[in-house]
């Protein structure tokens, strides 16, 4: 009976297991079908989502910087494609990618990188997802590197700025950053119209991070525009050549020219010493990368001279005729004395200025208020910028206060008491040859004439040319300002260089001319700050330079000199106005 009954039992516990595997597949299917269900009814877009939070991208086309050129085409800063090495770590980990570590050390080897650096920068965080191992990398060595084929190692492209006249034009044109984002001069200036924007895509990248699909432009770019500089390259080597020269043979602390085109305020030339390589970023110093000619400030010394004596004509205080005695070669001015180099005796105007008599401006400037004179200063440009919109212009320095000692009246008209920067000087003497207007400086080029402000009548400015004509001939103070065939309207200066309760034993010698005076064409000024050689004086260290520069560039412009019938007219015109 107990068999009977065992034998009934197990095909009942086995159609059990039946059920209970069969309700088990029921319920799976059931909850398979379920899901898929919910997933595409209820919430459809949800693994959509998450695979387009994976896969989608928004990449950018690499535009590259504008072209910087001088005024006839040559090329001043030019971007030059090159490619950054960057390291995916979580892929690098993934891959095993440190099984062989010859391609690692042949990598390392190529950046010029310590091994150790390179794996630490991809070792140290496995999840992290991009570190820069190199950038800006030349094309040949990028090749080099995608033949190692090292797993999570890949290139992106990129430029470079570089520069074909060097140190040159450096602290005009400027440099840009790693990010080819302009951090100094005309590169940080104009960066925005040089860069433009790029154009943003919507793309679908497969795991390995190539471009599967394009989907859609989220962004259109602008491109890049060129800047066209006022700067004649053939004129700036020069001048940079003739300061280097100038500033070594005087061992000077630095020095600056600049060389503007009268008729419209163009920036030709602009120079400073010492200068660096912008091609060479392992040891930039500041000091080297700042543009003196526009940031530094100087008082002017007797370069302000041929001014004072314009604003007293002006003012109507004094008579382009007018003799001026000084006896006996000094003047005592409030218990202080103003004194010359020698006793001159009588002295006409011009003469005043060819002997760069102090006791003759004193008195041509104590003729007239003081308010008069600081406000013919401040209209011819003095105190106020250029209008060149380079970042880090000084305006330079007029005091205003309403009480002046007749000491400082007469100090303001030999040149101390007020700072200006070389290019506001050059912009003061390039009046002067525009027949007294004033134009704003560029650094661009012009498609036509800028609107000027007549700030000197055309009378007086060319009477005061005239006179400063003999300061470059026999008898004058800067005979090495001379340019045989083209006549210079020119002045000296050497300023004691300011310090804290006076003067020190440094000094500044400048020289500022205009020529040819029969057709004005270009102005220069030179600045060598603190020369240590045994001359220092504005006609000895500074006159030279511009006699090289105004004749290399004249003759570069095609400028004909003069015929000694013209010479023999002018000398006789330079006679009339002394």
């Amino acid at each position: 009976m107990n068999k009977q009954a065992k034998r009934k039992q197990k095909p009942q516990l086995i159609e059990w297991r039946l059920y209970v595997v069969v309700a088990f597949v029921c319920l799976l299917f059931t909850s398979l079908i379920g899901r898929a269900a919910y997933i595409q009814i209820i919430e459809p877009e949800k693994l959509r989502h998450e695979s387009d939070m994976r896969t989608l991208r928004t990449t950018s086309r690499e535009v590259q910087r504008g072209l910087i050129t001088d005024r006839n085409g040559e090329m001043l800063a030019v971007s030059v494609p090159v490619k950054a090495v960057y390291a995916d770590p979580k892929v690098v980990h993934d891959r095993n990618g440190f099984v062989d570590m010859r391609r690692w050390q042949a990598l390392a080897d190529i950046l010029h990188e310590p091994k150790e650096k390179i794996l630490e920068r991809v070792q140290s965080n496995p999840k992290k997802r991009f570190t820069y191992l190199k950038r800006q990398v030349t094309p040949a060595v990028a090749d080099y590197i995608s033949k190692l084929k090292l797993p999570g190692v890949y290139l992106k492209s990129e430029s470079r700025r570089y520069y074909p006249t060097s140190e040159i034009s450096a602290q005009l044109v400027g440099i840009t950053n790693i990010d080819d984002i302009g951090i100094e001069g005309i590169e940080n200036s104009y960066n925005d119209w040089l860069t433009g924007t790029p154009s943003k895509q919507k793309v679908r990248k497969s795991r390995d991070g190539h471009v599967v699909e394009r989907l859609d432009i989220v962004q259109d770019g602008d491109s890049p525009n060129d800047l066209v500089l006022s700067l004649d390259q053939r004129i700036q080597q020069l001048a940079y050549r003739e300061l280097k020269k100038a500033t070594e043979i005087n061992q000077a602390t630095s020095a600056s020219i600049v060389v503007l085109d009268v008729h419209t305020g163009e920036v030709l030339a602009m120079a400073n010493t010492p200068s660096y390589n912008p091609n060479s970023r392992d040891n930039l110093q500041a000091f080297r990368m700042r543009n003196r000619a526009l940031t530094d400030s100087y008082e002017p010394g007797s370069t302000i001279k041929p001014f004072v004596v314009a604003a007293a004509l002006e003012a109507g205080t004094i008579q382009s005729d007018q003799i001026i005695n000084t006896y006996p070669g000094r003047m005592r001015i409030g218990g202080k004395i103003v004194r010359d180099s020698r006793y001159y005796g009588d002295l006409s105007l011009a003469d005043v200025l060819v002997h760069s008599s102090n006791v003759g401006m004193a008195k041509i400037s104590l003729s007239m208020p003081v308010q008069e004179l600081l406000g013919a200063y401040q209209s011819m440009g003095l105190g106020n910028y250029s209008g060149i919109n380079l970042a880090g212009e000084s305006a330079g320095l007029i005091h205003d206060r309403r009480r002046w000692s007749e000491f400082e009246r007469a100090t303001l008209s030999f040149g101390y008491g007020l700072m200006v920067t070389p290019l506001q000087l050059a912009r003061l003497y390039a009046t002067l040859g525009s027949k007294g207007v004033l134009y704003p400086v560029s650094i661009l080029k012009l498609k036509q004439k800028p609107e000027g402000e007549q700030v000197i009548s055309p009378e007086i400015a060319q009477r005061v040319m005239e006179m400063l004509i003999g300061v470059t001939e026999k008898g004058g103070t800067a005979t090495k300002a001379h340019i045989e065939g083209y006549p210079v309207a020119g002045k000296t200066g050497t300023a004691r260089k300011a310090v804290a309760g006076g003067y020190g034993e440094d000094y500044v010698a400048l020289f500022a001319g205009v020529a040819p005076v029969h057709n004005p064409e270009l102005a220069i000024v030179v600045v060598v700050n603190e020369p240590k050689g045994d001359k220092y004086y504005g006609g000895d260290v500074a006159a030279p330079v511009f006699a090289a520069v105004m004749s290399g560039a004249l003759q570069m412009l095609n400028i004909e000199p003069i015929s000694s019938r013209e010479k023999v007219r002018l000398a006789g015109t330079t006679r009339r106005a002394e």
